[in-house]
């Protein structure tokens, strides 16, 4: 009986923290100075992917990515680019290797994105939703 107990206790929290990924939203940020109001999902996709170098309000692009391990960039990757972890992986290989592109600067924690954004005007990242806050602005929603 206890086996069966701890079984639904896992499988309860296992369905629960599906449910939490699936409803996390991440949003797309920029410098609260930039001119931009918002992005559409390629556009963003764009600039992580190495396909465009500047934002479309002109500015030169300076994006920040999250670790690999974040939550928020597995989100922010499949559901704007439609990309798996593998595939950005794979792209940022190759345009690395070309000389074409150089990969966003990996930034450790959504802290250090904020900051990054908030002190600089061209920048560009992402974050969970949850922690936006007046230092920088939305210009996408990610779910």
């Amino acid at each position: 009986m206890k086996l069966k107990h701890t079984l639904q206790a896992a499988a309860a929290v296992a369905l629960l923290t599906l449910a939490q990924a699936a409803s996390a939203q991440v949003a797309v940020i920029v410098n609260p100075k930039s001119s931009m109001a918002s992005m559409t999902p390629e556009q963003a996709a764009a600039i992580f992917l190495g396909k465009s170098s500047t934002l479309p309000s002109g500015q030169t692009a300076v994006p920040a990515d999250l670790p690999e391990s974040s939550q928020a960039r597995e989100i922010f990757y499949s559901k704007a680019a439609g990309k798996s972890p593998a595939q950005v992986k794979a792209t940022w290989a190759r345009l690395t290797f070309s000389g074409k592109a150089t990969p966003p600067k990996e930034v450790p924690t959504a802290a250090d994105v904020k900051k990054h954004v908030a002190a600089n005007v061209d920048a560009i990242g992402y974050i969970e939703k949850s922690a936006v806050d007046s230092t920088v602005k939305v210009v996408l929603t990610v779910e």
